[in-house]
Protein backbone atom coordinates (compact mmCIF):
# COMPACT_ATOMS: atom_id res chain seq x y z
CA UNK A 1 0.00 0.00 0.00
CA UNK A 2 1.27 3.39 -1.16
CA UNK A 3 1.46 5.98 1.89
CA UNK A 4 0.35 9.02 1.24
CA UNK A 5 2.92 12.14 1.54
CA UNK A 6 3.03 14.16 4.47
CA UNK A 7 2.65 17.59 3.93
CA UNK A 8 5.41 19.62 5.12
CA UNK A 9 3.55 22.41 6.97
CA UNK A 10 6.15 25.24 7.23
CA UNK A 11 7.62 26.65 10.31
CA UNK A 12 7.82 30.51 11.28
CA UNK A 13 9.03 32.25 14.15
CA UNK A 14 8.13 35.65 15.09
CA UNK A 15 9.65 38.41 17.15
CA UNK A 16 7.56 40.78 19.08
CA UNK A 17 9.07 43.51 20.95
CA UNK A 18 7.45 46.22 23.51
CA UNK A 19 10.09 49.05 23.21
CA UNK A 20 10.60 50.82 26.13
CA UNK A 21 13.37 53.29 27.41
CA UNK A 22 14.39 51.44 30.85
CA UNK A 23 12.67 48.03 30.09
CA UNK A 24 12.07 46.67 26.72
CA UNK A 25 10.29 43.34 26.38
CA UNK A 26 10.63 40.70 23.52
CA UNK A 27 8.88 37.38 22.70
CA UNK A 28 9.25 34.64 20.44
CA UNK A 29 6.15 32.72 19.06
CA UNK A 30 7.18 29.25 16.61
CA UNK A 31 4.14 29.11 14.37
CA UNK A 32 3.05 25.87 12.38
CA UNK A 33 0.47 26.40 10.19
CA UNK A 34 -2.86 27.26 12.25
CA UNK A 35 -0.62 26.29 15.68
CA UNK A 36 1.74 28.50 18.10
CA UNK A 37 3.88 27.74 20.83
CA UNK A 38 6.37 29.83 23.23
CA UNK A 39 9.85 30.33 22.09
CA UNK A 40 11.40 32.56 24.73
CA UNK A 41 10.21 35.91 26.08
CA UNK A 42 12.01 37.99 28.91
CA UNK A 43 13.05 41.75 29.05
CA UNK A 44 15.90 43.95 28.33
CA UNK A 45 16.99 45.83 31.54
CA UNK A 46 17.87 49.75 30.44
CA UNK A 47 17.29 51.87 33.52
CA UNK A 48 20.90 51.30 35.15
CA UNK A 49 22.39 53.31 31.99
CA UNK A 50 21.87 56.49 32.59
CA UNK A 51 22.86 57.94 29.02
CA UNK A 52 20.11 57.63 26.34
CA UNK A 53 22.59 57.33 23.43
CA UNK A 54 24.16 54.01 25.33
CA UNK A 55 20.17 52.73 26.20
CA UNK A 56 20.00 52.92 22.45
CA UNK A 57 23.63 51.12 21.81
CA UNK A 58 22.17 48.42 23.93
CA UNK A 59 18.95 48.17 22.36
CA UNK A 60 20.10 47.52 19.20
CA UNK A 61 23.16 44.99 20.93
CA UNK A 62 20.46 43.10 22.27
CA UNK A 63 17.90 42.83 19.27
CA UNK A 64 20.55 42.10 16.78
CA UNK A 65 21.68 39.15 19.14
CA UNK A 66 17.88 37.34 19.58
CA UNK A 67 17.82 38.31 15.38
CA UNK A 68 21.04 36.13 14.95
CA UNK A 69 20.29 33.30 17.68
CA UNK A 70 16.35 32.99 16.73
CA UNK A 71 16.42 34.41 12.95
CA UNK A 72 12.62 35.57 13.32
CA UNK A 73 10.86 35.40 9.33
CA UNK A 74 8.81 38.85 11.34
CA UNK A 75 9.16 41.43 13.68
CA UNK A 76 6.25 42.78 15.35
CA UNK A 77 6.42 46.27 16.99
CA UNK A 78 3.85 47.85 19.71
CA UNK A 79 3.00 51.11 18.18
CA UNK A 80 4.20 54.41 20.73
CA UNK A 81 1.21 55.66 22.47
CA UNK A 82 0.69 58.98 22.51
CA UNK A 83 1.03 60.78 26.12
CA UNK A 84 1.00 63.95 27.70
CA UNK A 85 5.18 63.86 27.83
CA UNK A 86 6.63 65.10 24.21
CA UNK A 87 10.56 64.03 25.89
CA UNK A 88 9.31 60.50 26.68
CA UNK A 89 7.68 60.21 23.22
CA UNK A 90 10.58 61.50 21.60
CA UNK A 91 12.74 58.43 23.86
CA UNK A 92 10.27 55.86 23.28
CA UNK A 93 10.14 56.23 19.55
CA UNK A 94 14.15 56.17 19.21
CA UNK A 95 14.18 52.91 21.52
CA UNK A 96 11.42 51.63 18.65
CA UNK A 97 13.55 52.93 15.63
CA UNK A 98 16.51 51.41 16.75
CA UNK A 99 15.02 47.82 17.36
CA UNK A 100 13.67 48.37 13.93
CA UNK A 101 16.79 49.38 12.26
CA UNK A 102 17.61 45.72 14.26
CA UNK A 103 15.40 44.12 11.84
CA UNK A 104 15.63 45.91 8.74
CA UNK A 105 19.43 45.51 8.62
CA UNK A 106 18.79 41.87 8.92
CA UNK A 107 15.97 42.42 5.92
CA UNK A 108 13.63 40.95 8.55
CA UNK A 109 10.34 42.22 7.82
CA UNK A 110 8.36 44.30 10.22
CA UNK A 111 4.73 45.45 11.12
CA UNK A 112 3.57 47.60 13.84
CA UNK A 113 0.37 47.47 15.89
CA UNK A 114 -1.22 50.21 18.24
CA UNK A 115 -1.58 48.70 21.32
CA UNK A 116 -5.08 48.32 21.19
CA UNK A 117 -5.43 46.39 18.53
CA UNK A 118 -2.81 44.27 20.53
CA UNK A 119 -4.87 43.88 23.56
CA UNK A 120 -7.93 43.43 21.30
CA UNK A 121 -6.68 40.71 19.53
CA UNK A 122 -5.35 38.98 22.33
CA UNK A 123 -7.99 39.08 24.59
CA UNK A 124 -11.15 40.23 22.90
CA UNK A 125 -10.66 43.87 24.48
CA UNK A 126 -9.15 46.77 23.10
CA UNK A 127 -8.95 48.21 26.44
CA UNK A 128 -8.07 45.46 28.47
CA UNK A 129 -5.43 45.70 31.33
CA UNK A 130 -1.77 44.47 31.30
CA UNK A 131 -2.81 41.81 33.94
CA UNK A 132 -5.75 40.49 31.64
CA UNK A 133 -3.01 40.45 28.52
CA UNK A 134 -0.83 38.33 31.14
CA UNK A 135 -3.50 36.25 31.90
CA UNK A 136 -4.51 34.82 28.56
CA UNK A 137 -1.16 34.44 27.17
CA UNK A 138 -0.53 32.23 29.87
CA UNK A 139 -3.58 30.06 28.54
CA UNK A 140 -3.18 30.99 24.96
CA UNK A 141 0.68 29.54 24.96
CA UNK A 142 0.73 27.70 27.88
CA UNK A 143 3.22 30.31 29.83
CA UNK A 144 4.02 28.91 33.44
CA UNK A 145 4.02 31.53 35.54
CA UNK A 146 3.76 35.21 34.60
CA UNK A 147 6.70 37.31 34.81
CA UNK A 148 6.71 40.10 37.40
CA UNK A 149 7.76 42.53 34.15
CA UNK A 150 4.55 42.29 31.91
CA UNK A 151 6.43 44.07 29.15
CA UNK A 152 7.77 40.87 28.74
CA UNK A 153 3.85 39.26 28.08
CA UNK A 154 3.15 42.80 26.61
CA UNK A 155 5.67 41.92 23.34
CA UNK A 156 4.25 38.14 22.99
CA UNK A 157 1.43 39.51 22.48
CA UNK A 158 2.51 41.66 19.79
CA UNK A 159 3.59 38.64 18.47
CA UNK A 160 0.59 36.91 19.07
CA UNK A 161 -1.19 39.39 17.42
CA UNK A 162 1.08 39.44 14.05
CA UNK A 163 0.17 35.86 13.45
CA UNK A 164 -3.83 36.53 14.03
CA UNK A 165 -3.81 39.07 11.55
CA UNK A 166 -0.47 38.26 8.73
CA UNK A 167 -2.02 37.58 5.81
CA UNK A 168 -5.40 39.05 5.97
CA UNK A 169 -6.77 42.10 4.07
CA UNK A 170 -6.41 45.69 5.73
CA UNK A 171 -9.93 47.02 6.40
CA UNK A 172 -8.66 50.24 5.96
CA UNK A 173 -11.85 53.01 5.95
CA UNK A 174 -14.18 50.37 7.10
CA UNK A 175 -15.49 49.38 10.75
CA UNK A 176 -14.88 45.81 10.16
CA UNK A 177 -16.08 43.16 12.80
CA UNK A 178 -19.13 41.02 12.48
CA UNK A 179 -21.42 43.50 10.86
CA UNK A 180 -18.52 43.75 8.03
CA UNK A 181 -18.13 40.33 8.08
CA UNK A 182 -22.07 39.56 7.38
CA UNK A 183 -22.33 42.33 4.21
CA UNK A 184 -18.98 40.64 2.75
CA UNK A 185 -20.27 36.71 2.81
CA UNK A 186 -24.24 36.90 2.65
CA UNK A 187 -23.88 33.22 1.67
CA UNK A 188 -22.71 32.48 5.00
CA UNK A 189 -24.65 32.97 7.11
CA UNK A 190 -28.04 30.84 7.63
CA UNK A 191 -31.26 32.37 8.88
Amino acid sequence: MDKEPKIQTKEKIILGIDPGTNVMGFGLILVKGSKYSLLQFGVIHLKKYSDHALKLKKIFEKISQILEEFAPDAVALEAPFFGQNVQSMLKLGRAQGVAMAAALAKEIAITEYSPKKVKQSVTGNGNASKEQVAEMLKTLLNIKEIPLLLDATDALAVALCHHFHEGRLQTRGRSGGWKSFVNENPGRIKK
